[in-house]
Parts: structure tokens; sequence; C-alpha cells
């Protein structure tokens, strides 16, 4: 592509640091490497090969999605060993075995004998074989069966019996993002750890073979102390961190790798607004900072160099515009930049922001835009 810099870029426009990311990546590569776990990384957050590239361990894999679509996309740019992290629906079977035939190592998840039992029906009228984790709850955050629950092993031992492999046990402790300390994050590691390894550890006892003990969400990658018993680690947000990775002091506000640049269209002075072309549509609605010890609005408002505008944020959005204004609503705070000028605005949630774009413009050193990698959306 032909050269650009930040200001001749039409806004508004999702920014990628190449060089914030890169160093997010290698955080935390080494820190998996000196646990001695296989890395399978998240990629909902990138939804990009120019990105998966550098987080998998092969050109092959082995990756972790949340819809097939992701998985389909990947597979056409040769990821064979794919894990579909979401329990399946028996609508996507249909899907699934396609990618199967197309020679797709693909994983799925359960947490019911229900779905075991449709899972079985499927397998045996289509002969067709099926490859399993059973999902596990290590905190009451979302989805799976209790680590010590009677129905554990034998949601295992029906799925063996009907022919189909469990190859293992997978966690996700996503209340780690409601964890008020580094500690407690630390802590919610070792819970995480502990439930999927005492399941794995139930149903080798049972007869069954466990080799895959799956764990992971970016804090407790990033913070756990040891991974004794577990055999891979998935993560994605760490990628690019956001606003609530920071608020959960998992990272730095300079270690933020996506922002959406925007420009100034007007002002409303008597209360101190500053009027931007990015609304919810390009920030989204995610305002997940909200219930954190500091209310980071719908996004903090830095300078062109990503730097933090002493205490902006955006107060509101509507569909296409955005409210800049003093964190404290002081009228006499606002800083009323002339229209035309730019601003970055780094995210609350990266994925929900990267998800209102078709593309990341790759940001070199100083102001220029060095590549245009793309993304997708959808399922």
């Amino acid at each position: 592509m032909p050269k650009q810099v930040l200001e001749q870029l039409e806004t508004p426009a999702l920014i990628l640091d190449e060089a914030r990311m890169d160093r997010n990546i290698e955080r935390m590569r080494s820190h998996l490497r000196r646990l001695n776990v296989t890395f399978r990384p998240h990629v909902k957050t990138n939804k990009c090969m120019d990105v998966a590239r550098r987080l998998m361990e092969t050109p092959q894999g082995p990756i972790t999605v949340s819809t097939l679509l992701e998985a389909e996309y990947f597979a056409a740019h040769g990821v064979k060993d794919i894990l579909y992290a979401v329990c399946i629906a028996p609508n996507k079977l249909d899907h699934v075995m396609a990618l199967q035939d197309k020679g797709v190592r693909l994983l799925l998840l359960l947490d019911s004998m229900e779905t075991a039992r449709i899972l079985a029906e499927r397998a045996k009228a289509a002969r067709h074989p099926f490859n399993v984790l059973i999902e596990i709850d290590s905190d009451g955050h979302r989805s799976g069966v209790r680590p010590d629950a009677a129905e554990l092993v034998e949601i295992g031992q029906f799925l063996e019996g009907a022919g189909i492999t469990v190859k293992g046990v997978l966690t996700h402790a996503g209340s780690s993002y409601d964890c008020p300390s580094v500690a407690a994050i630390r802590a919610m590691a070792e819970q995480e750890r502990d439930a999927v390894v005492h399941a794995a550890d139930r149903l080798r006892a049972a007869g069954m073979a466990c080799p895959v003990v799956s764990m992971g969400s970016t804090p407790t990658a990033l913070f756990a102390e040891h991974l004794e018993g577990v055999t891979e680690v998935r993560a994605g947000v760490f990628v690019f961190f956001d606003l609530v990775m920071a608020g959960l002091n998992v990272c730095r506000l300079d270690d933020i790798a996506l922002s959406v640049l925007t420009t100034v269209i007007g002002h409303q002075r008597e209360k101190g607004w500053t009027i931007l072309d990015a609304g919810w549509m390009a920030m989204s609605r995610d305002r997940g900072t909200a219930k954190q010890p500091v209310d980071q609005g719908y996004g903090v408002v830095c300078d062109l160099d990503g730097q933090p505008l002493d205490d902006f944020i955006l107060v509101g959005a509507n569909q296409e515009h955005g409210i800049m204004a003093h964190r404290s609503g002081k009228v006499d705070s606002a800083l009323h930049l002339p229209v035309g000028s730019q601003v970055r605005i780094l995210p609350n949630h990266a994925c929900s922001t990267a998800a209102q774009y078709g593309h990341y413009n790759v940001l070199g050193s100083g102001h220029e835009i060095t590549a245009s990698w793309q993304r997708f959306s959808g399922w």
C-alpha cells in the first residue's frame, strides 16, 4: 500500500500499534515458556491471519476459535489444529463435519449429557468421528460441569461408550475479570488450575486417557505461578490489551496496542464537550470499566502519539458521535481542540471495538501507517 501517516486517514479508523503488540506477545510467550505449557492462542480478538501468524507455534496451529467462521477462515490459510471453545450446538454439526473432511483436527466442547446424546446420535447416523473436550466450571462464571460432579464421569463414560473420544477437559476462569487485585488473580489462576486438573484426574481414574488439560484467560495466564498438571493455556485479548485489562493491573495504558483514530467535528462549549466522529458504532457499547474503581466511559482520549490526554475520556456516545470531556465534568477543565484535530481513543474491550472494522491500520514508527491487515466478523 502507498505510505500514509495517521493524519491522512479517513476517520474513524482502527489503529494497531505493531511494536506494542509484539511486546505483548513476547510477554505472554516468555511467561508460558517458563511454566512449560503449550500455548493455544485464542484468535477471537484479532480475527486476522497477519496477527495469528505471530501467535501460533507452527503454521498449522494450534489455535482456539469462538465461531466456526473463524475456524473456516483460519483453515483456509492452512491452520489444521483448531479448538472450537463454545459448547457445540446441534445445528452446527454439518459445518463441523465439512471442516473435518477438509483435514481440520477440530476439537469440540460440551458440558451436558443432553449434548453428549445428541452428538452420539449424529456420530452414529453420519458414521463420522468427533473429538470432544468436556467443559469444567472452575468459578461459577458461565458454563461447564463442576469438577467434582458425578455427571462429569457419566458424560465421559457415555461418550467413550458411543465411540466418541474424550480428548480431555477445558476451563475458563472468566471471574478473573472481576478480581480486585493481582493477588486475587493469582489465587483465581490456582483455583482454575486445581479445578481442571482435578476433573482430569477423575476421568483418568474412570479409565479415560484425558491427554488434554486446557485452561486460560489473559489475567490467569499471565499471573499463574505454576501450572502443574495443565497441558495447554489459551488466551487472546493480551495481544492488544484494553482498558478493562489495565483496570485489573494486568497491563499498563501504554501496553494497549489498539486504538480508534477520530476527528473533532464540533463543540458544545457550555457543556465542556468536544464532539468527535467516533460514537458507539466505532467504539462499541462495551462499558466494561464501569464496575471497576476507575470508570473510563467509552474510552480514554490520547494524542496522536498514543499518550493519554490528562483525564479526558469519551463520556458519551451516540451512533456516530462521541462526546469527549474532562473526567470531572467541569466545564472550565474542557479542552476545546479545533475542528479537524485528531485524537486516538483507547477501547474498553479490544474484541468488541475491533469487531466494528474490516481492517487494521498498522502503525509503525512515528505516525507512519506501514500496512493494512484484513480482519473479519460474524458467524
